[in-house]
């Protein structure tokens, strides 16, 4: 069957709209569309599809508020556009939704929400809950507390992290683009518009290093890190134009616009998506190729003897990156032990670390169960 008829199978929905969609060139909200997008979100709804809405806008909506043609660059003036914008914003969602009978909820996270694995579960379970009231979860960043340290910094991760945390069927990314080009098409006349995808390339990742509108935060680039999470969680992601008649009910319908990242076969456990995706990284290991092949090739853990250098300072628990001699990211991983232990054991023998550590809980600095493979 052609991939583009499984969406026509989609039950859960995620849709993300960005500040140009929202917006006229000038900051003004481009109410038309916005109520054209609500309308067909309602209708899904009516279809019994569930749908989650990830709305960018909150600090756009409040610079144009303030009447700034800009957007400050200091966080807390970025907060306080974010508490002005936040609340009108919302209000035009719920006016909306509620003339199509439909009610939304309000919810804001940040980083540190899906850092902590509880607080991580219960996002998770709120938003499930949502879902079965009937209700239209309405997401953002909560810009107004947060500081650079837990920030998603784009609703396109976020967009991402929240359809792979509900189990979505598709998460559908609308934007002043019309999808992935295998150049830019503003550079280059000749650029092609890609169907479909398969596999994220280096080439891919260096054409998409554009910056978004003056009110937005991204660009192809942060859309790109949305579409390695989708892919490997399973879930179909496409990026559209949002400008396009009925662009929602189109490309649920299978239609073939913008362009689509086809997910792995693989569905991802709850537990393997936050140690990949939903915390956030506390270090580096770097291994040798030895290690590299028993766990990329093998599906082992990873012990000390493998280990060649650690970076930064963090506890028994955290979830570092592991990395191969030359610096790639092969892997991610909850420790055994802390860094400072990990450098004491580090290229050691198992036998050897109770005399090194003076105690020996575990054999592995990483256990496989605890490990995700790039």
């Amino acid at each position: 069957m052609n991939i583009r008829e499984e969406l026509k199978k989609s039950r859960r929905l995620v849709v993300k709209l960005g500040t140009s969609t929202l917006t006229h060139a000038n900051g003004q909200l481009n109410l038309q569309r916005i109520e054209r997008l609500v309308r067909a979100m309602a209708d899904l709804h009516n279809q019994d599809i569930e749908v989650l809405l990830v709305t960018s806008g909150a600090i756009g909506v409040g610079a144009n508020r303030m009447a700034l043609k800009k957007l400050p660059r200091t966080m807390p003036e970025k907060q306080a556009l974010a508490a002005i914008g936040q609340g009108a914003l919302l209000h035009l969602y719920e006016k909306l939704f509620a003339e199509y009978g439909k009610t939304g909820a309000q919810v804001l996270l940040t980083r540190g929400d899906l850092d902590d694995r509880i607080r991580y579960l219960n996002a998770t379970n709120a938003l499930l809950a949502l879902l079965r009231m009937k209700v239209i979860p309405i997401i953002n960043e909560n810009d107004t507390v947060v500081v650079e340290e837990i920030k998603f910094g784009d609703n396109d991760s976020l967009s991402a992290l929240v359809a792979a945390i509900v189990d979505a069927d598709l998460l559908l990314i609308l934007s002043d683009v019309d999808g992935l080009y295998d150049a830019d098409p503003r550079a280059n006349k000749d650029a092609k518009l890609l169907s479909s995808v398969r596999e994220i390339s280096t080439a891919m990742e260096e054409n998409s290093r554009n910056r978004g509108s003056s009110f937005s935060s991204g660009g192809m680039f942060t859309k790109l890190n949305a579409a390695r999470i989708c892919m490997a969680s399973g879930v179909a992601m496409v990026i559209a134009n949002s400008a396009e008649d009925d662009i929602i009910r189109r490309v649920v319908a299978g239609e073939e616009l913008g362009t689509l990242f086809i997910p792995s076969d693989k569905k991802m456990h709850a537990r393997e998506k936050w140690i990949a995706f939903g915390t956030l990284l506390q270090g580096k290991i770097f291994i040798d190729s030895g290690a590299q092949g028993a766990l990329i090739k093998r599906g082992k853990s990873l012990l000390p003897s493998g280990v060649t250098k650690v970076e930064g300072e963090f506890e028994r628990g955290a979830v570092v990156a592991v990395l191969s001699a030359e610096g790639r990211e092969l892997a991610r991983g909850m420790v055994n032990y802390n860094a400072g232990e990990i450098r004491l054991i580090a290229g050691k023998k198992t036998s050897e670390i109770e005399k090194i550590l003076g105690e020996k809980d575990y054999d592995e600095v990483i256990h496989r169960n605890n490990l995700w493979i790039e």
